[in-house]
């Protein structure tokens, strides 16, 4: 054996020790894929709190600096000292403070008043949009613009008016953002912990039990001990092991079964071998039989010189078959009447018998087949419908036990009918129709007659099936089409 002989096994046997990293398997993907989820999230929510934690930062400094320009303006006085301006704006970090009251504006306080500004907000005007935008705005190209805010003071008519740097604003922004980036890290790490361990307990483990025992069935499904043990439990996951249980049962029994039919059929090809060597002998034995000048051996001579010849036939057709070189059909034009006649004289099946055999064969349609594998899957159709007619009836019943096989032919394809007046087919049998071994509608049946004859219709590219019949009994229906002309060939017979 060659030495990479083995290499397809090992890659369907346990997991590669490569694919045993973090992120390779299920699990640390879904780990993976929980922390990014989580970080959306988190996104999500850091949008419309960054843009709150902004108003309230330019809230607060609207409210110290209504405070002191309330003081301020109770003072009564028309300027404020130079020094007592410079720590004002410090404290209220503004560049200038103007109070509107009753309709008129008041400087309180200003240093360094720039020539423009480059953005006024209202806060008593603002929408959770606009609000946002703002927020990413400053946030992302903020810290050296000059703007006014303005709002009013409580629930008063006064309003007070900043003109500031957005400088200190951004970095309280982007402090912010650090804490929620940390926060948002920490969240996401414990949840995604906490699922990968409840889905590895609920999900990862089950699903690499399953994975592991079709890895361990598939490298010797014949072993009984490669069966999962299937555990209890109603979820999808334990319904799927049970199935999968079941599963490689059925498969094993079905090997099995298998391996037993090979057996058998090394057995009978065997067996066959030497028969066929036997009915030799018995075929020259019997070409002899011609020359015996008695009037009932010349009538049964041609009948058992057939017999033995089908019978040669057959146990050569075995051996091919059992080598996998099965014959097309010897496929010429076959009077069905004669082999019809020959399959009733075959299966003794007189008026004596308490069956009548009735034929319905329009015009004696020539059936364009091998005459031999036509008489066979007709003898055994007939052959399970002589039995079937013979079966106990009810009592007192009357109804004529028979056996009919009809014919005809429709443009290129010829339609046999084998009914009989039995009981009809078992539901089991139904089931198993042409199933070898399951399809017998008689105890001690193998159900090998149906499953040869349909192979033999379809050699031929027909169908076979079971009709229903209004009636009691069974009838079994055979199309056979005839074989396509060549061009060529019509030019020649033409």
């Amino acid at each position: 054996m060659p030495e990479n002989a083995e290499a397809p096994l090992a890659c369907h046997g346990r997991l590669k020790p490569g694919l045993r990293g973090l992120f390779a398997g299920l699990s640390g993907k879904l780990l993976l894929l929980t922390v990014v989820f989580v970080m959306l999230a988190e996104v999500l929510i850091f949008v419309p709190s960054i843009s709150t934690m902004r108003l309230r930062w330019l809230q607060d400094r609207l409210n110290t600096a209504a405070a002191a320009g309330i003081v301020i303006d109770g003072l009564q006085v028309s300027d404020l000292p130079r020094g007592l301006q410079d720590d004002t704006l410090v404290a209220t970090g503004t560049r200038a403070i103007v109070l509107r009251k009753d309709g008129t504006s008041r400087l309180l306080a200003a240093s360094d008043m720039p020539d423009a500004v480059d953005g006024q907000y209202n806060l008593a005007e603002t929408t959770s949009w606009g609000s946002i935008c703002a927020a990413l705005d400053t946030l992302v190209f903020g810290g050296n613009r000059i703007i006014r805010v303005y709002g009013p003071i409580g629930d008063s008519a006064m309003t007070i008016e900043l003109v500031m740097s957005d400088a200190s604003l951004r970095r309280a922004m982007l402090t912010y953002s650090g804490n929620m980036l940390a926060v948002s890290v920490l969240i996401s790490l414990i949840t995604a912990t906490l699922i990968f361990f409840a889905i590895n307990r609920l999900l990862i483990r089950p699903i690499r039990g399953l994975t592991l025992s079709m890895q361990d069935f598939s490298q010797a499904p014949e072993d009984p001990a490669r069966i999962m043990a299937a555990g209890p439990g109603g979820d999808e996951l334990a319904l799927a092991g049970q199935h999968l249980a079941a599963m490689q049962a059925h498969l094993q029994r079905t090997l099995k079964q298998q391996k037993n039919l090979a057996d058998l059929g090394l057995a009978v090809s065997k067996i066959n071998h030497d028969m066929r060597n036997i009915l030799a002998s018995a075929q020259l034995m019997s070409d002899r039989l011609v020359d015996v000048d008695d009037p009932m051996v010349k009538r049964f001579a041609p009948k058992l010189l057939r017999t033995i010849d089908r019978a040669v036939g057959y146990t050569s057709e075995v051996l091919a078959y059992g080598q996998a070189s099965e014959a097309e059909p010897r496929r010429k034009p076959v009077p069905l009447a004669a082999l019809v006649q020959e399959a009733r004289g075959f299966r003794a099946i007189e008026a004596d018998a308490g069956i009548e055999f009735a034929e319905a064969i329009s015009a004696d349609p020539m059936d364009d087949a091998d005459g031999e594998r036509v008489f066979r899957f007709g003898h055994n159709l007939c052959r399970n419908a002589h039995p079937a007619s013979l079966a106990p009836r009810a009592t007192g019943s009357s109804e004529l036990r028979r056996i009919t096989v009809s014919a005809q032919r429709f443009g290129s394809v010829v339609s046999i009918d084998i009914d009989d007046t039995g009981p009809g087919m078992p539901a089991k049998a139904r089931e198993n129709l042409f199933s070898a071994f399951k399809g017998s509608a008689r105890s001690g049946g193998t159900g090998l007659g149906l499953v040869i004859a349909r192979e033999l219709v379809l050699a031929h590219g027909g169908t076979i099936a079971l009709a229903e019949k209004p009636g009691p009994g069974t009838l079994f229906r055979i199309e056979i089409p005839d074989r396509p002309v060549s061009l060529q060939d019509y030019r020649a017979r033409a």
